[in-house]
């Protein structure tokens, strides 16, 4: 998620994530039997949650339209399963033992048969299929169709004070099918779609920050201010560049050279290689060689001004000067989905599967777990598990609202991040001093005061939590076993005395008021388009910021893939690998001095100025150890030549 802006999958808030189903079906193993009736095969987790009795509103229309997935679950869902974790577990005698796409499919793909067999029920039932992929046929048809084909029957029922329809009961596959499907998604049709940050400047409105700032922290002290937390503060950065976050992160001569890093989002920014080129040159990054940048596009895009489509150009401008800035060597494949809904961001996903486009996916986008629904958290999980075992690894920005209380009024964490198959990216706020050296890192939290009237005090002081990054324990996905032993009990049987996923795994810098310089073609009050630059930061900083030093480790690896990296990176845990991270460095309260624009683009309408207090993540805390702020810590300058030994 983006920065004082996160990235979701379409809406309106800010940070990445959709909820991931606990159980045999998370893992894209295929359902039991049903139990009402010997001739059918119940697909867990299709009636969502929110369709309750007390909600119900009766029967859908037979004539009303329905389009539908029905994912596939190959010949060997369960072997799936197994393979991805053996070969992404260091103790394993097949770690590392990748297979390549084709040999992927080949072995855990659908056959023909299965295929058409699927294809046969479907057109039966009165669906016509328009599409089909190796990882699933599209349909579309009338209710009618659609309950006889799933063996259910879909009602209207109020979510969030709208309609929408969802099967009254558990939709079904026929057991003829022998597990053939793994899942159905488009039976609800609400919304499901990623947000990316409302607050990421679109590039047709521009958006700077005011100074005074720091070029280092600390270099800059805010003297006229009032006092905070017992002295005087500074001024927030200017932004850090590529060489600042090197250097914290212990790039040392890593490159990334000869590593593929992809990137997803939806929409595609039109300046993208010119911004990126200019601001390369601009903070002495290296120069972009021959196709180390290049895109990789839908033939089309829907729901532009649904999902705001422009407001992602910055999104994937952010993700890409990201990973050149830390990893300059290695080469960038962006992806884009056709819109901000999961299907697609899926499609995008599956594309740099099928194709290997990539050992290494940065993602800034999701939801908030409790818009997820198993079936699409079964989908996600059973491309994440496909990548796992050709060698890919996946990084999910944890969040940017923390525990979402002040967002959703519910605490919960946010999807995909919680996938127990990806590996989540929480935030910190970062002191890089003079000469590029490495301060401290507090877990991401902020709560901020404006200034009086008069000038001389904080109002409120500290005041109001206005972001951090997010983490905590699901309610949905069951615990990992790479998680046990390293994440405290506390946490992990926080919702389930069986223990479940906690978020997230891993951290960087993920705070705006210690965040990165971007640079982006803005549209100006003038009417001209030009580049500029303004500091931005969330944990859509962070994931891409770990996907790049992800890069350096696998070059020291001698250029082999890391793959799915969870259980490699808690089997270091406790370790110099890591930066221990913790809400107080110092050892006494930390914050910075911020002046904005009140128009976000000059001092015309006036300027604002607030103190920011950080390591105040909602009711999450970064302490001793794992903690559900920033997982196991930051990259220490250890963490890049761990990987040597493996």
């Amino acid at each position: 998620m983006r920065s004082n802006r996160a990235t979701r999958r379409a809406g309106v808030s800010m940070a990445a994530t959709l909820p991931l189903l606990a159980g045999a079906l998370a893992f894209g193993i295929p359902a039991a039997h049903a139990a009402d009736g010997p001739s059918r095969d119940t697909l867990a987790g299709t009636k969502p949650a929110w369709a309750t009795a007390q909600a119900d509103k009766g029967a859908a229309s037979d004539g009303s339209r329905v389009s539908a997935r029905v994912y596939l679950a190959g010949r060997d869902a369960k072997g799936l399963a197994a393979y991805a974790r053996s070969v992404s577990d260091p103790n394993s005698a097949s770690y590392g033992k990748y297979l390549s796409a084709g040999k992927t499919q080949a072995r855990f793909g659908a056959t023909k048969a299965q295929v058409a067999a699927v294809k046969s029920w479907l057109r039966s039932a009165g669906l016509k299929v328009t599409g089909t992929t190796q990882h699933y046929v599209s349909v579309t048809g009338d209710v009618a169709a659609a309950e006889k084909a799933f063996g259910t029957r879909l009602h209207n029922y109020t979510k969030s004070g709208r309609t929408y329809r969802a099967p009254s009961r558990t939709a079904s596959a026929p057991a003829a099918l022998d597990g053939a499907v793994l899942t159905v998604t488009g039976l609800d049709n609400a919304p499901h779609k990623a947000r990316h940050a409302d607050q990421l400047p679109p590039p047709d409105a521009v958006f700077k920050n005011s100074g005074p700032f720091s070029s280092y922290y600390g270099s800059n002290t805010a003297s006229s201010l009032p006092s905070a937390y017992g002295g005087k503060i500074p001024y927030a950065v200017k932004g850090y560049t590529g060489k600042q976050l090197r250097a914290a992160y212990g790039a040392g001569s890593r490159t990334g050279k000869h590593v593929r890093v992809a990137i997803t989002d939806a929409y595609a920014s039109p300046t993208i290689a010119f911004d990126a080129a200019t601001y390369a040159r601009k903070h002495g990054d290296a120069a972009y060689s021959t196709s180390q940048l290049r895109q990789v596009l839908p033939a089309g895009y829907t729901k532009t001004e649904e999902c705001g489509a422009a407001g992602w150009y910055g999104e994937e401008t952010l993700d890409v000067e990201a990973v050149h800035a830390v990893a300059p060597a290695a080469s960038i494949t962006y992806v884009g989905a056709a819109s901000c809904y999961d299907d697609d961001l899926l499609d995008s996903l599956s594309k740099i599967v099928d194709g290997h486009l990539a050992d290494i996916v940065s993602n800034s986008w999701g939801d908030i777990e409790a818009n997820q629904t198993p079936d699409l958290a079964a989908a996600y999980d059973q491309v994440f598990q496909f990548g796992a075992v050709e060698g890919i690894g996946f990084y999910f920005s944890s969040g940017d609202n923390g525990d979402e209380v002040a967002n959703t009024g519910t605490k919960q964490v946010d999807t995909p991040a919680n996938s127990a198959w990806v590996t989540a990216v929480g935030g910190t706020s970062l002191a890089v001093g003079k000469g590029n050296t490495y301060l401290w890192e507090t877990g991401w939290g902020t709560e901020k005061a404006s200034l009086s009237t008069n000038g001389k005090r904080w109002t409120g002081f500290p005041g109001a939590f206005t972001s951090g990054a997010g983490g905590g324990t699901s309610r949905t996905v069951a615990e990992p076993y790479y998680q046990r032993g390293v994440v405290p009990n506390k946490l992990a049987k926080a919702n389930n005395a069986a223990g479940n996923r906690v978020v997230p795994d891993i951290a960087a810098i993920a705070d705006p008021n210690t965040g990165f310089k971007v640079g982006q073609t803005q549209s100006f009050p003038d009417g001209t388009e030009q580049y500029s630059e303004y500091r931005i930061g969330g944990t859509s900083l962070a994931a891409p910021v770990i996907a790049a030093v992800q890069a350096l480790a696998q070059e020291a690896r001698g250029g082999k893939a890391i793959g799915f990296a969870n259980p490699s990176i808690y089997a270091k845990a406790g370790s110099k690998a890591y930066h221990d991270v913790t809400d107080r460095p110092t050892g006494t309260g930390l914050a910075v001095a911020r002046v904005d624009f009140a128009n976000g683009f000059d001092a015309s309408d006036g300027l604002l100025t607030s103190v920011r207090s950080l390591g105040k993540d909602s009711s999450l805390k970064a302490v001793k150890g794992y903690d559900d702020v920033t997982g196991v810590g930051s990259p220490a300058p250890g963490y890049v030549d761990s990987y040597r030994r493996h």
